[in-house]
């Protein structure tokens, strides 16, 4: 199954608008018994990050900040939409501010076939064009900031070996090892995962060194809807000192988006749901 493998829309970019905590009902302080089997952990995680109602939508406010304490600021909307329970998905990513990027679109379709590439769109209204992502592209930066396309839209768990290396009182932590490490610049990665609700906390990305150079966090977790959704956070590239946050606002889930929303027709001409 796809996932980011969690983010941030954005695993954190996404998760941060969709996770349930399927502890809710215990008893404050109550601990549950520590699950041992891996692909368990990950495939609720996977679940609880980015298939909680049936779609969502959330402002983004996003600060990319370099190695100088220089600032750039954007902001956007992001629409999500399920096709399946745990299956295919559909983002659409409208942008705000700042002007020289007002208007662009980025649109996901996302499958689950590990046959098949994700589709992706990105619509430039300044050159009025509509451009695919190649799937060659997803780890390269998220409209200038320190998240990559694959942070949108997801990494596909098949495309990883997962190893539980330890349980603490808070977290399982899940090393994810590429089974194709020529096609990523990682050589394996970390999350750390509430134990209690699945909710990812943290991400370590280390290079071909096995030196930390990228960190995902998220910061901070409200609940809205009844469902645990994080609201702030933060990715750090250690190499070029650059860091980005993004927090969320006006959370709603279970909204009744269309499908045709998610066509290339709406890129040049977003709906009210994108823009408002």
């Amino acid at each position: 199954m796809k996932t980011k493998v969690f983010v941030i829309m954005l695993a954190l970019f996404v998760s941060g608008f969709a996770a349930r905590g399927t502890e809710a009902n215990k008893p404050a302080g109550a601990k549950s018994e520590p699950i041992t089997d891996v692909n368990t952990i990950i495939n609720k995680a996977n679940i609880v990050a980015y298939y909680q109602a049936a779609d969502g939508m959330a402002r983004v406010n996003m600060n990319i900040i370099d190695s100088q304490g220089r600032q750039r600021g954007r902001e956007f909307n992001i629409l999500r939409k399920d096709v399946n329970d745990g299956g295919d998905q559909k983002y659409f990513v409208y942008f705000i501010r700042p002007s020289d990027v007002r208007e662009t679109v980025y649109m996901v379709h996302k499958h689950t076939s590990l046959d098949k590439d994700d589709d992706r769109w990105l619509y430039s209204p300044g050159l009025d064009l509509v451009r695919r992502i190649a799937a060659s592209d997803k780890r390269t930066s998220f409209v200038g900031s320190d998240f990559l396309y694959e942070d949108v839209s997801g990494r596909n768990l098949a495309e990883d070996t997962h190893e539980l290396i330890k349980t603490t009182d808070e977290h399982y932590v899940v090393r994810n090892v590429p089974k194709r490490k020529d096609t990523v610049e990682f050589s394996y990665y970390d999350v750390w995962i509430d134990r209690e609700n699945f909710v990812p906390m943290k991400m370590e990305f280390y290079n071909k060194n096995d030196k930390l150079y990228r960190v995902i966090e998220s910061q901070k977790v409200e609940m809205i809807q009844d469902y645990p959704t994080v609201v702030r956070s933060v990715v750090k590239n250690l190499d070029t000192g650059g860091t980005t946050e993004m927090e969320f606002s006006n959370v709603k889930y279970d909204i009744g988006l269309k499908d045709d929303i998610f066509t290339e027709q709406y890129l040049r001409r977003p709906p009210r749901e994108a823009i408002r």
